[in-house]
């Protein structure tokens, strides 16, 4: 039986808050306004209730692939977020900097060199450095 966009936006809801956490859902879905209302149910939908919710990939690997990923676009706010998403879905320093270091390689020098700038704070922060 075909789930209901409600029960996916339901699942969806649960993976965001489970990865990003309350305080940055919350926030997310009280900036929801006319312009963008839409948009943020597509994203609890699709990305965290389609995407993030597959089987074949656990929650760590799918947050490395998202940091090598954001690298290589050079998405900072994004990339601060999911530094500290995986943290939270038990990613270790160690993995992080392993990202980082493969995406020079493909991503390019100054990217891999701004992510380890913008991930340095977040991760004292967290108490992991």
């Amino acid at each position: 039986m075909k789930e209901t966009k409600q029960e996916t936006h339901k699942r969806g809801l649960q993976n965001r808050r489970s990865v990003l956490g309350d305080e940055y859902v919350d926030k997310a879905i009280e900036g929801a306004n006319e312009l963008n209302a839409e948009f943020q149910d597509f994203i609890t939908r699709y990305a965290w209730g389609e995407i993030w919710d597959r089987p074949s990939l656990d929650k760590q690997t799918r947050s490395l692939l998202t940091l090598a990923i954001l690298v290589t676009l050079g998405n900072d706010e994004e990339l601060k977020m999911h530094v500290r998403a995986a943290v939270t879905n038990g990613v270790s320093v160690e993995e992080i900097k392993e990202v980082f270091m493969h995406a020079a390689v493909y991503s390019g020098l100054p990217s891999a060199n701004k992510a380890f700038k913008l991930a340095v704070p977040i991760l004292q922060e967290l108490g992991e450095l």
